[in-house]
């Protein structure tokens, strides 16, 4: 639409009561008002061929809304303006071009047609007489008048002559007519401005417009005031800008130094720095600028600021936090480990449910081969977070953590930082392995500065040597992975959430050789279940003859083992399937490695079977007691430790105190030398959990009283006979169920620790509960004179896992008590 012409004085001439009506769009026509119209509509062009048949009028009036093609009535204002028709003008594109001049304000009555275009009945609107000027009505005018010459002097652009008309008015309406006319005003505010019918209101109403349209411009220019500003000074350092570098080039220095330094400050931008660190950048840039090219100094400064704008400052991945999908991918990637995997899964409800939240420290501590690293990269996959792994391992230098100050030559950030550019987000699932086997020197100790990294409360500010600035670790989930706790540095291994991983039971290793090792083993050596079938038989044989570990590295090395020799066989051109039997597994895997324990063929004087943890998953010890002719002497062999050592002379002191209720001569004790064996002699040994076994095997050989073939036990004995608790349950489980043994005697306070033992481990074992090492002896010692009491289940059920204490004072000698009876899967 084009801007209004000129103001003319108004025609005298008589207005019909109906008109056709012309919708226009984007402008509200005044009186007075001369203009051009562009028209494209059918029903408008028709409309305005009736007009052109008759006198010349149309009735104009505004779209309540400009996108709608055929308004309908109530679509349109009621108020307008009638305005004759000037001009016609035919355009090539079929629109047509009209002059328009506003002849008087109207308002429509009623609709008397709709088709092919509309005709409506009018009521002209006469504007309120003043009988005589008023201070007010001059006041008025006068200020209107002033804000209008403000606002042209701010900038507002309005024809000249318009200004003329404007000056020489003296009629509050007309004078409000032409400003909102020619203002450009939204129309919204130009309709409101026409439906007031008294004058002075009108004049009033434009007035305000003009006050707010003062205050629009005078921020505009203010604005624009301070944008020049800045654009002075822009070009203003430019220009230096230019003269620095044209004098560079005359001094020999290189061209592309200041590229350089643009490309820097533009990736610094880009990097979403700290406030704080991107001070530290800005600094460290203007000296890079200062700098000769060849300057020594001039590399570790470009070196730092490499490294400031590659890291991740703000960059993080979306975590993945559906919760069944989670589930999914953790039992996929690993065989049981419920505990670990509800740990994960509990992290990602709370964070579900709490967006930002620190992440947790936790330590996976079990033997060697049980899938803690390969849990992390499960972790990771589970989460959708980047994985980054660092082994510890024999780290002594505390600057691997903390990294080099910039001051060293060929200074770097610590492996922290180093991780964290790698990963490319500053919430990835980091893995510091082997923990425990950090050392330390005369460097320092890795171990104290990974105090700050691993603490929750501080490692949101961590500050690296080399970077000098915080970084941000609060969001990282870090997950160490340990062999032993105990020679983690308290201190940090307070920080951790520890998780135990324990040693797999034969069950568990099946189940995992089944469903990963392998269909794993199959794909990388290229052949597939056509080619070879490895019964369960089969894989529990290599389980129990050819691997004694707490994981499963052994056992896929031993399947790979038979891959090999099939894949050799398939490359030679044999097609036909392999079935690998428990006996002919030999010819593939050689002479068995391991043999069981025998199980003891009858009840023997001096012999008891202890349990015993090591990292292959626990063994069983045939402890040995035998009494020979000397002075009192006590001798232990079996490359004892200096604990074990200790636990003996202990069991030896308690027996002595407890002779006669043995049947023990005092002098025995003067008369005889006692030697006390542990078979395997070649294997290292330590420990205090074997104390009553030997207190045992010594009451036995002293007393001749032989022990039973069945029960196994383990636990530390005290001079008092207090038998106090132990660890490693689990292994020590696996390794009497492997021995075939039925009866265990623990510590009572151990009790509790029952609840965390696989069910199907507990499963036809009785257990026997003591708090002294006399109860010990009345469930272990074989009393020829006396029948035991049989079990019995509360429901008459045969049991599965029986747990029973021995009261000494209320029991007869060989009566055991049974306080609890269930079967496993009630635990």
């Amino acid at each position: 639409m084009e801007e209004p012409l000129a103001m003319e004085e108004r025609p005298q001439t008589e207005i019909p009561s109906s008109l056709p009506l012309l919708p226009v769009r984007d402008i509200v026509v005044f009186p007075y008002m001369v203009l051009p119209l562009f028209v494209g509509r059918d029903v408008s062009i028709k409309a305005i061929e009736e007009a052109l048949a008759g006198n010349r009028m149309i009735f104009l009036t505004t779209q309540k809304t400009q996108d709608i093609e055929l308004p309908k009535p109530e679509e349109l204002h009621s108020v307008g303006t009638v305005g004759m028709i000037m001009r016609m003008l035919k355009l090539p594109d079929e629109r047509i071009k009209i002059l328009v001049q506003g002849l008087a304000k109207a308002r429509i009555l009623n609709y008397t047609q709709s088709e092919p275009f509309y005709t409506v009945n009018i009521e002209k609107i006469v504007d309120a007489n003043i009988a005589q000027p008023s201070l007010e009505h001059e006041a008025l005018m006068r200020t209107t008048k002033e804000s209008l010459e403000q606002l042209v002097s701010l900038g507002k652009v309005i024809m000249p002559d318009v200004l003329t008309v404007i000056e020489n008015l003296d009629e509050p309406g007309r004078l409000a007519d032409i400003i909102a006319s020619n203002l450009g005003l939204k129309v919204e505010t130009t309709q409101e401005v026409l439906e007031i019918a008294d004058p002075l209101k009108r004049l009033s109403r434009i007035r305000e417009v003009l006050a707010k349209e003062h205050e629009v411009l005078s921020m505009q220019q203010k604005i624009q005031a301070q944008a020049k500003g800045e654009m002075d000074k822009t070009q203003r350092e430019y220009f230096l800008r230019e003269q620095l570098k044209a004098i560079q080039k005359e001094l020999g220095e290189l061209d592309d130094r200041a590229e350089e330094v643009s490309e820097f400050r533009t990736r610094m931008n880009d990097a979403k720095m700290p406030e704080k660190v991107l001070k530290e950048c800005e600094k460290q840039l203007k000296r890079l600028e200062k700098m000769h090219p060849d300057a020594a100094e001039s590399g570790t400064v470009r070196t730092y600021l490499e490294w400031m704008v590659d890291l991740p400052w703000s960059h993080r991945s979306q975590d993945n936090l559906n919760i069944k999908e989670a589930t999914k991918v953790l039992h996929h990637d690993h065989y049981d480990l419920e505990k670990v995997k509800e740990r994960i899964l509990e992290y990602l409800a709370v964070r579900k449910l709490k967006e930002k939240m620190k992440g947790p420290i936790l330590c996976f501590v079990g033997p060697p081969g049980v899938g803690k690293t390969s849990l992390g990269k499960s972790i990771a996959k589970a989460l959708g977070r980047e994985f980054i792994r660092i082994s510890l391992g024999g780290t002594r230098d505390e600057a691997e953590i903390r990294g080099h100050r910039r001051t060293y030559v060929g200074a770097l950030p610590g492996r922290i930082i180093q991780g964290l550019k790698q990963a490319g987000t500053n919430n990835p699932v980091f893995m510091l392995d082997e923990i425990d086997k950090v050392g330390m020197d005369f460097r320092g100790d890795p171990s104290a500065a990974l105090l700050e990294v691993l603490d929750p409360e501080q490692n949101h500010a961590f500050t690296d040597h080399y970077l000098s600035v915080p970084f941000d670790l609060s969001d990282v989930m870090f997950i160490t992975t340990a062999n032993l706790t105990d020679p983690i540095l308290s201190a940090l291994r307070d920080r951790m959430e520890i998780i135990s991983i324990p040693g797999y039971s034969e069950e568990e290793k099946l189940g995992i050789a089944q469903r990963y090792l392998i269909p794993r083993q199959l794909e990388e050596h290229g052949i597939s279940e056509d080619h070879l079938r490895l019964t369960e038989p089969v894989i529990q044989q290599i389980i129990s003859h050819y691997t004694r570990e707490a994981g499963v590295r052994n056992l896929e090395r031993e399947i790979a083992n038979v891959m090999r020799k099939i894949a050799k066989r398939v490359a030679e051109g044999r097609t036909t399937r392999s079935t690998v039997s428990p006996s002919t597994l030999n010819k593939y895997l050689g002479a068995p490695k391991f043999l069981p324990e025998q199980e003891q063929e009858h009840d023997e004087v001096g012999v008891v079977t202890g349990l015993a943890w090591t990292e292959s998953g626990g063994d069983v010890l045939y402890i040995e007691a035998s009494s020979i002719k000397g002075k009192g002497q006590l001798t232990l062999t079996g490359h004892l430790g200096e604990v074990m050592k200790e636990s003996a002379q202990a069991a030896l002191s308690y027996i002595r105190t407890q002779a006669k209720t043995l049947n023990i001569s005092p002098e025995f004790f003067s008369k005889k030398d006692i030697h006390i064996h542990v078979p395997a002699g070649a294997i290292p040994k330590d420990g205090p959990s074997a104390g009553i076994t030997m207190a045992t095997a010594l009451a036995s050989s002293l007393s001749n009283i032989p022990t039973r073939r069945d029960v196994a036990m383990t636990g530390e004995v005290t001079l008092r006979g207090r038998v106090l608790p132990i660890g490693g349950l689990k292994e020590k489980i696996l390794a009497a169920k492997r021995a075939k043994l039925t009866c265990i005697i623990l510590p009572k306070r151990n009790e509790k620790d029952l609840d965390d033992i696989p069910k199907h481990l507990l499963k036809d074992l009785d257990f026997v509960f003591v708090e002294s090492m006399a109860e010990v002896l009345k469930a272990a010692l074989r009393q020829p004179s006396k029948t035991r009491v049989s079990h019995k289940t509360m429901n008459g059920k045969s049991p599965t896992a029986r747990r029973t204490i021995v009261k000494p004072s209320r029991a007869r000698p060989t009566q055991r008590r049974k306080l609890t009876s269930r079967k496993s899967s009630a635990r």
